[in-house]
This record gives structure tokens, C-alpha cells and sequence, in this order.
């Protein structure tokens, strides 16, 4: 027998299997993280665009609680329906703060 022939057990093992299968979902889950990062960071500066201080401040506080309230969530069916929930939550903000910059406001003392 060759050496060759010795180690294609091993190459072949479960044990490969497994490794490789947890690499495949290690990159799924970098991409999910990334995607995640990539819709708080467009939240966030979705929000800081609200013409009005209260606004902006409710609206900056609401998307980083509730990023935090989910950050131990691992499960890719729920994190599925969270992004998207977050998308139309994206979707909303920009609207809103479309509205706001029609009827503009004062600004108060805060500002």
C-alpha cells in the first residue's frame, strides 16, 4: 500500500465533513453579520436625518435598544424575519423624515 492510500480515510472522515460544513455556515453567518452591521449603520444615519431634535433622538434611541434587545439572536430563521422587519423599519424612517422636511419646524433650544 501507498501512504497515499493510508490517509484517504482520514480525508474522507466525518470529522472533514463536519469541519467543513461549520465552515460553510461560518461564512453564512459572517454575511448575516455583515448584513446586520450594514442595515444598523443605515438606520442610524436614516435617523440622524429627522430635521426635528426629538425626532432624531427617539428615533437614534429606538434602532440602538433595539439592536441590542436581539444581539444574542442566532437563529437564521428569526434573523430573517428581523431583517426584514428592520428593512421596512428603513423604509419608514425615510418617509417620515421626507414628511418632516416638508413641514419644517423651529428649531428649539436644545439644537
Amino acid at each position: 500500500m501507498s501512504t497515499g492510500a493510508l490517509w484517504t480515510h482520514v480525508i474522507r472522515g466525518p470529522e472533514i465533513k463536519r469541519s467543513r460544513n461549520s465552515g460553510v455556515r461560518s461564512i453564512m453567518a459572517a454575511s448575516t453579520r455583515a448584513q446586520v452591521i450594514s442595515l444598523y449603520k443605515t438606520m442610524l444615519r436614516e435617523s440622524s436625518k429627522f430635521p426635528s431634535y426629538n425626532y432624531r433622538t427617539y428615533a437614534l434611541r429606538r434602532v440602538r435598544d433595539a439592536f441590542r434587545a436581539n444581539q444574542k439572536v442566532e437563529d437564521p430563521k428569526t434573523v430573517a424575519i428581523l431583517m426584514e422587519e428592520g428593512q421596512q423599519a428603513v423604509a419608514l424612517i425615510q418617509r417620515q423624515v421626507s414628511i418632516g422636511k416638508m413641514y419644517g419646524a423651529q428649531k428649539i433650544v436644545v439644537e
